[in-house]
């Protein structure tokens, strides 16, 4: 019995960069403009955000890094069928049986002009051809389609065990 696991976290270094300039960007220029304020006696800039106003936007974009760290793409293929959780979207293993599918194949794809980008996708600009797709980084994904005509792409980092793991439960699928 072969079993392919795999967990994903979005970890680019792009991602953590413009997370971390958008929560210290407006920190440095709340401080820059308290400063200026209590040296020259005017506010920065002709319509000054408030203090509060500020520290609520910080707060945002802070409380937004940290769901974007929580989330987790966790896969699992063996005997019974596919199984996958995109966590916080999903609480518990979905799990998709051999018998719902018509094929599932390991496939390259491009993230941003198929699906719109990573994370949990429909088509771009309502393609729905493509189906949806669940991805967090790379370009190589799981594709399913099932029986009823619906697509779902997993997104996968391990091309070859996928693959191997596949083709081990392809009679399953009839």
């Amino acid at each position: 019995m072969k079993v392919f696991k795999e967990e994903q976290r979005f970890s680019q270094s792009w991602m953590m960069l413009i997370l971390i300039i958008s929560i210290v960007g407006p920190l440095c220029f709340g401080i820059y403009g308290s400063i200026q304020q209590l040296i020259l006696k005017q506010p920065f800039g002709n319509k000054p955000m408030s203090d509060a106003g500020l520290i609520g936007f910080t707060f945002i974009m802070l409380c937004f890094s940290i769901l974007i760290f929580l989330f987790k793409l966790s896969t699992k293929i063996d005997e019974t069928g596919i199984h996958y959780q995109f966590y916080p979207i999903h609480f518990s293993y979905k799990t998709i049986a051999w018998s719902e599918l018509k094929t599932a194949k390991v496939r390259t794809y491009l993230p941003i002009t198929e699906y719109g980008g990573w994370g949990f996708r429909s088509g771009f600009f309502g393609n729905k051809a493509k189906g949806k797709a669940i991805n967090v980084s790379g370009d190589i994904g799981i594709q399913l389609e099932f029986k009823n005509g619906k697509k779902l792409l997993i997104g996968t980092l391990k091309q070859s065990e996928a693959k191997s793991v596949l083709e081990t439960y392809q009679h399953k699928i009839i």
